[in-house]
C-alpha cells in the first residue's frame, strides 16, 4: 500500500492543522490539571527494555486473539465518543479500517452512525460500548438491538458517574455531544453491582468491564462473571491525579492469574507501548487518542496509515529484542528507569516541532 504518511509524527501535525480549537481541545485533552493523562505517558515512558540477542527473528509473528476472535496484532480500536465531529464518517472510518486490518473495533454507545449501520457495515468481529442511560426496560431494548446486529462482546464502561471536569474545552466556552446531552445521566451516576448482574443475565455472553485500576475491583469483576478486565482511566480524562494505566497493570494480572482477558488502553502512542504492555500481561491494547488523531489527520485511510506504522514499530521492537512471538514476551524483557524528557500527551512524538501541539 502507498501512504501518504512516513511517521506519525506527521499524522499528529495534520490532524492539528485540520481540527478546530474546541474539537482539538477535546481529542489531545484531560481533565483539570491533566496529571492523569500525563502520568500515562509517565509510567510508559519509566519503563526500559532489556533485549536479547542472536536469536532468529527472522519471522516474527505479533497476531493474537481477544476473547477467541483473531487480531493481527495485539491492539484493538478503542471506543471514542462524538468520532463525527472528528470526520463526517464518524466511527464508519475505524469499523472499515479495522476490517481491512484483521482488527477488532469497540463502537462506543455514544458516537455516529447508530449500532445497526455499523453492526451492517461490515462482516469482523467488533464489540458493542454501553454507557448506562436507563434503567432495565432501556437496557432490555438496547441490548436486544446490539444482540440483533450481531456485536460479538459487551463492553460496559464504569468509570464515568460523574462527568469530569474538562477545563481545556471549558476556557472555549465548548462542550462536546455527550456533555451536552445530559439525558438518563442518572442512570451512571447509580450504576451498581447489582445492574451489572442484570446486564450479565440480560445480555448472555462475554461480558467486558472498562475502567478498572484496582486489584479489589478487578477480582470483583471476575466474581460477577467478566470475561475480561479493561485497565482504564479513561485517557486521563475521568478522575485527575489516578495513576498511570500500565502502572497499575501487573498488579491487576497477577491478581487476575489467567481467569479473564486483560486489556489496557492510556496514553499508547508507539509500538514500543504496545510491547511493554503485553510483556506486562496485557491481552491486546486500545488505541484511543491516536486513532482520533488519525481520524482528524484524514479520515479512514490516514488511520490505516497510522496503524500500519504502528504495526511495524511493534514488528520492529520484537525483532531488536529477540522475540518472535507475543507469548515470548514477559516482565524480564522491562526495567524501570528514569523518562529522558517531560511527560505528556505527545512526549511519544519528540519531533513535533516544538515538542507539543496547543
Amino acid at each position: 500500500m502507498e501512504w501518504e504518511f512516513q511517521t506519525n509524527h506527521e499524522i499528529i501535525v495534520r490532524a492539528r492543522r485540520n481540527a478546530t480549537g474546541p474539537v482539538w481541545d477535546y481529542l489531545a485533552g484531560g481533565s483539570e490539571t491533566e496529571t492523569s493523562m500525563r502520568r500515562n505517558r509517565h509510567a510508559l515512558d519509566s519503563l526500559a527494555f532489556i533485549p536479547r540477542v542472536l536469536r532468529d527473528v527472522s519471522k516474527v509473528d505479533m497476531s493474537t486473539t481477544i476473547l477467541g476472535h483473531p487480531s493481527s496484532m495485539p491492539v484493538f480500536l478503542a471506543p471514542v465518543a462524538s468520532l463525527q465531529i472528528v470526520t463526517p464518517a464518524g466511527s464508519l472510518c475505524s469499523d472499515e479500517a479495522a476490517e481491512e486490518l484483521g482488527l477488532i473495533n469497540i463502537q462506543s454507545g455514544h458516537t455516529q452512525p447508530s449500532l445497526e449501520e455499523i453492526g451492517l457495515n461490515t462482516l469482523h468481529p467488533k464489540f458493542y460500548q454501553i454507557y448506562v442511560r436507563g434503567g432495565r426496560e432501556w437496557i432490555e431494548e438496547l441490548l436486544g438491538r446490539v444482540k440483533d446486529h450481531n456485536y460479538k462482546a459487551l463492553v460496559v464502561t464504569v468509570d464515568t458517574c460523574v462527568y469530569s471536569n474538562r477545563e481545556r474545552q471549558k476556557m472555549n466556552g465548548w462542550e462536546p455531544p455527550t456533555r451536552r446531552n445530559s439525558a438518563g445521566r442518572e442512570y451512571l451516576a447509580g450504576l451498581s453491582w447489582d445492574i451489572w448482574d442484570d446486564m450479565v443475565r440480560i445480555w448472555d455472553g462475554p461480558m467486558i468491564i472498562k475502567g478498572i485500576g484496582t486489584v479489589e475491583d478487578a477480582l470483583m469483576a471476575i466474581d460477577h462473571g467478566a470475561s475480561a478486565i479493561y485497565v482504564s482511566n479513561h485517557g486521563g480524562r475521568q478522575l485527575d491525579h489516578d495513576r498511570g494505566s500500565i502502572g497499575v497493570l501487573p498488579d491487576i494480572v497477577e491478581a487476575v492469574g489467567g481467569k479473564a482477558e486483560v486489556y489496557v488502553d492510556g496514553g499508547f502512542m508507539r509500538g514500543t507501548d504496545i510491547v511493554k504492555a503485553v510483556a506486562l500481561g496485557a491481552r491486546a491494547v486500545g488505541i484511543g487518542k491516536l486513532q482520533a488523531f488519525a481520524l482528524a489527520a484524514g479520515g479512514q485511510q490516514a488511520l490505516m496509515n497510522c496503524l500500519d506504522i504502528l504495526k511495524t514499530e511493534i514488528e520492529i521492537a520484537m525483532g531488536l529484542l529477540g522475540v518472535t512471538s507475543l507469548d515470548q514476551l514477559n516482565p524480564s524483557y522491562l526495567t524501570k528507569t528514569r523518562p529522558v524528557g517531560p511527560s505528556h500527551e505527545m512526549s511519544a512524538f519528540p519531533h513535533i516541532p516544538g515538542g507539543r501541539l496547543t
